[in-house]
């Protein structure tokens, strides 16, 4: 089914104080898609609730807020108990390019893996691909971008990060591909492009500070849910699978 008429797919964007930037990325996303889309306004304190429903978009308020994966899971089970069968989720900052939402679906329609994620190993600072490829060590796993925001889920995938095992995650990257690894989930990277961030940074990989807070944090995930995982065989960069 064409991206433009799909009654199955939801078009999921966590959003926290995202007013500069949220109402284009949906009117980007209306050029290639008329079906369901939700922003979840992660307790932001400017005008991004008012401006994503003016701009088309079903809005859910958290009255606190969870952080990226808790807005993000949140979106997930709402998913799931509308009974939607695919879930795209992407970033409100205008980095992910609503043209390339086609290229993640076509593979879950086609049953050549569960999960889809739009990668684009290029971007990132020195901090960030240390990050990567010390987390690739600990974890096994085998992805090349381990914190693209935009990412593909079939129904299987959905059930399982809706549920309560994935609830206690603090970030949506590493710990999320280590459940779906132990779930045996298929995982697929298509490379995309991306657009530069229009603040200039990211919350994450800001300063080396916050990559060794986010480096302690998820080397203790990977230790938690066992680290060093069975290398998972990769076939090439555009189709990684378990």
């Amino acid at each position: 089914m064409p991206l433009s008429d799909n009654a199955e797919l939801i078009i999921i964007i966590p959003a926290k104080n995202e007013a500069a930037s949220v109402a284009q990325v949906i009117a980007d996303i209306r050029v290639h898609f008329s079906g369901a889309i939700l922003v979840v306004n992660d307790a932001s304190t400017d005008k991004t609730e008012s401006i994503a429903r003016a701009a088309g978009a079903h809005v859910l308020n958290l009255s606190v807020s969870l952080g990226a994966w808790g807005a993000m899971q949140t979106g997930l089970r709402y998913a799931q108990q509308q009974g939607y069968q695919i879930a795209i989720t992407m970033d409100a900052d205008g980095q992910h390019r609503a043209e390339t939402l086609l290229n993640l679906l076509l593979p879950l329609e086609a049953d050549e893996a569960d999960v889809v994620i739009g990668a684009c190993v290029e971007r990132g600072s020195p901090a960030r691909h240390f990050a990567w490829a010390l987390f690739r060590w600990l974890s096994g796993i085998t992805q090349e971008d381990l914190t693209s925001g935009l990412r593909a889920y079939n129904h299987r995938a959905i059930a399982l990060l809706a549920s309560s095992q994935a609830t206690l995650l603090d970030y949506q990257d590493l710990g999320v591909l280590l459940l779906l690894h132990v779930a045996k989930l298929r995982i697929l990277e298509t490379p995309i492009a991306m657009h530069s961030r229009a603040d200039g940074k990211s919350r994450i990989f800001s300063s080396w500070w916050a990559v060794g807070k986010y480096m302690v944090y998820t080397a203790t995930l990977c230790v938690a849910r066992g680290s060093r995982l069975p290398i998972i065989q990769r076939h090439s960069f555009v189709k990684s699978y378990d």
